[in-house]
């Protein structure tokens, strides 16, 4: 096994839940703390499940020894993760992918959309007040991680698309006025594919770099079975990559939404 990669059970120290059908837990796991980067996953084992589930990386707490994986139940294999109670053990795979790009002294915009959103906290503890974090959800029930985010320094901007929190509307909306003002050196975004194509298409426009998390199916979780292959383009050629293994965190310019 590569050595980046630790393959084990670990003890859930905690579980929250966070809205209807969303959970937190926080995983001692020293080993893979020492290793884990915002933007990576883990691979979790739902008991009776031949596939793993890949979970995105929340928040490490190199201190602690703890990272923090928050989803969304969206299956039958989730939800056998879901009923793991504080105290179990998790039988997990991690750290695994490519992550995001921590620039210091950078200004970034931070997009999450809906469970996309965990993810992009890590990443906001780091930038601090040199970020601005918006997020977008459906409506207020399914909202989290808010305050999380404003404890970062960073400027944090709520969307739902019914208005019932925040603004009404898509993440689109706040990020051209942000981008209006010139003051981003990268853009970094996860969610929904329709989402990052608008948020995509706006740093294009703006000739501000862009990176985005994509979101698969996947099978292995390294690479080996291109379930989560996705079309790209490298050099002005396309091939597909393994979004497990190269990703899932890419340039924007690289990937076809």
């Amino acid at each position: 096994m590569d050595q980046n990669k630790q393959l084990e059970k670990y003890r859930i120290v905690r579980k929250e839940t966070l809205a209807k059908e969303c959970f937190r837990l926080v995983v001692r796991c020293p080993d893979i703390v020492k290793r884990a980067q915002a933007g990576q996953f883990a691979h979790i084992r739902a008991e009776g499940f031949l596939l793993r589930r890949p979970i995105s990386i929340c928040e490490i707490d190199r201190a602690a020894g703890t990272i923090t994986l928050v989803f969304e139940v969206r299956g039958e294999g989730t939800k056998v993760i879901s009923e793991l109670r504080e105290g179990d053990l998790i039988d997990m795979l991690a750290p695994l992918g490519n992550g995001f790009s921590l620039l210091p002294e950078k200004k970034v915009i931070l997009i999450g959309g809906g469970i996309g959103t965990p993810p992009m906290l890590e990443c906001a503890k780091f930038y601090g007040k040199s970020a601005t974090v918006i997020t977008g959800f459906r409506s207020a029930s399914a909202v989290i991680l808010q305050e999380e985010f404003k404890r970062t320094g960073a400027e944090v901007i709520l969307c739902t698309d019914d208005g019932t929190a925040g603004e009404k509307g898509f993440v689109t909306g706040p990020l051209r006025r942000c981008l209006e003002r010139g003051s981003a050196d990268l853009v970094c975004a996860c969610g929904p594919n329709g989402m990052l194509s608008g948020v995509v298409a706006l740093a294009k426009e703006f000739g501000v770099a862009c990176e985005v998390s994509l979101e698969e199916r996947m099978g292995c979780g390294v690479g080996a079975c291109l379930v989560c292959a996705c079309k790209s383009v490298k050099n002005g050629e396309e091939y597909y990559a393994r979004v497990c293994k190269d990703g899932p965190v890419f340039n924007a310019e690289e990937v076809t939404l």
